[in-house]
């Protein structure tokens, strides 16, 4: 997804600078909405907390060569948080398959189909950005300047 971010982000660059704006500009959603097209990895939500990767490819395969299923695991607890990103092999079919599939039931529950966004980077590192309690301030301190 990165990949067709970058290309997206060129296009753009290179629209912007030609000699004709009008056109370029005109043009412009045309091309993006062409890479977008070309994306191959959808976002699956609102699983049923029993599927699994396995049933989550096989519940794709019929739209497409499918290169990878994953649901993803809650990291402490080891089950599954409710979604997952199936990845295909061509644009086509994952598009098809975003059509068809959204709004179906699979093992029960209704699922939501999406192109998958590419994630947000993090900023800093471990336990940066303040967070915690009281803004650095120890849970009896607070009551200690009267």
């Amino acid at each position: 997804m990165a990949f067709y971010n970058k290309i997206g982000g060129l296009l753009r660059q290179s629209i912007s600078t030609s000699g004709n704006a009008l056109n370029a500009q005109s043009s412009a959603p045309s091309m993006l909405n062409a890479i977008r097209c070309m994306s191959t990895k959808l976002f699956v939500g609102g699983l049923s907390f029993g599927t699994d990767d396995q049933s989550l490819k096989e519940a794709f395969t019929s739209f497409g060569d499918v290169v990878e299923a994953k649901v993803i695991m809650d990291r402490d607890s080891g089950k599954s948080k409710g979604f997952g990103f199936v990845n295909f092999t061509d644009g086509e079919s994952a598009q098809e398959a975003m059509s068809a599939m959204d709004g179906q039931d699979l093992n029960g529950r209704n699922i939501r189909v999406s192109l998958a966004q590419e994630r947000a980077p993090r900023s800093g590192g471990f336990r940066s950005g303040g967070g915690g309690y009281g803004g650095g301030y120890g849970g009896s301190r607070q009551n200690d300047a009267y």
